[in-house]
């Protein structure tokens, strides 16, 4: 067993508040951004992005974003004026790759009542149900009405909850799955806030699936054959995988006596026949099959690389 990686611990509040802000956002990413178009009574339009931001329900459809006091001085932002002090709407739009750069010039604080809209050489376009006007060019937005604002510390970097309720939404049709609701996540080049100047990208190179456990009732790692729990050949994303099967599902013993006559199973057993690495190599050739997405064929092979008892 490898020696483990020491840890650097850190309790808050014996850091500057800048360095902590920084310790924070590093790891607690990706994040998604929330493009939000705010206005005043006044008629003067905000825009900002935000990444303290996600969905927190579908029904009724809640979005919450965050406006924190500024870390370095501890004042406010303009959208957390109009939304709490002028104006309770929001248009929270979505940006992809195409758009980062302007939307990162529209965060550059400038003095109330400067239209970054204009600034980012953006698009107003007229909401349906809400008075902020939405970003034309943004592939998804939210018309939502601010429902409560919830302060979290009047101190540096405190933060501001902002729940919205969506009550329109707008999805670009070049971006939405060609059968069943929602987005295409290979048309759609979502982006994400990292620490410091850094950001993400979805790349169709960068998209995996993850079967979601809630579909069936798998076995679980603890239930896994002893030779296969505890191979050093096979990783933690492996072994959830081989476990995320349902009992009744696994292959029978004679569905696996029957695959050592797959060439490749037939040429490992008869190359490393009576070898101290036969085990080895059939384990490996059900890790390659089981990264391939191929889980029943790689379940029949792992059942072969059980140790002779």
């Amino acid at each position: 067993m490898s020696t483990p990686t020491p840890f650097r611990t850190i309790t808050p509040g014996t850091l500057s508040k800048t360095d902590w802000h920084q310790w924070m956002l590093s790891a607690i990413a990706p994040r998604p951004i929330a493009f939000v178009s705010t206005i005043s009574q006044d008629g003067e339009v905000n825009l900002s992005p935000f990444s303290f931001f996600n969905v927190f329900s579908s029904n009724p459809p809640t979005l919450i974003f965050s406006p924190a006091n500024r870390v370095r001085d501890n004042t406010q932002k303009h959208t957390l004026y109009n939304v709490r002090d002028e104006v309770p709407e929001c248009v929270v739009n979505i940006c992809d790759y195409a758009l980062v750069e302007q939307m990162s010039l529209a965060s550059t604080e400038y003095e109330r009542g400067v239209n970054e809209f204009h600034k980012a050489g953006l698009t107003e376009l007229k909401s349906d149900m809400v008075r902020p006007p939405r970003v034309a060019e943004c592939p998804v937005s939210f018309e939502c009405v601010v429902e409560q604002v919830i302060p979290v510390g009047d101190s540096n970097g405190g933060g501001n909850l902002v729940i919205c309720r969506v009550v329109q939404a707008h999805y670009r049709e070049d971006i939405l799955l060609e059968n069943g609701p929602g987005v295409d996540p290979h048309k759609f080049e979502a982006v994400a806030r990292l620490g410091g100047d850094w950001y993400s990208r979805v790349t169709p190179e960068s998209l995996f699936e993850v079967p979601k456990p809630n579909r069936n009732k798998g076995i679980g790692i603890d239930q896994l054959p002893e030779h296969i729990r505890t191979s050093h050949a096979l990783s933690g994303n492996n072994l959830g995988r081989l476990a995320n099967i349902e009992a009744e599902a696994l292959p029978t013993p004679e569905a696996v006596a029957a695959f050592r006559q797959e060439p490749l199973v037939s040429y490992t057993l008869n190359k490393y026949k009576d070898s101290p690495q036969q085990q080895e190599q059939l384990v490996l050739l059900g890790k390659k099959l089981l990264e391939g997405g191929q889980l029943l064929d790689a379940w029949k092979v792992l059942l072969l690389a059980k140790p002779n008892d």
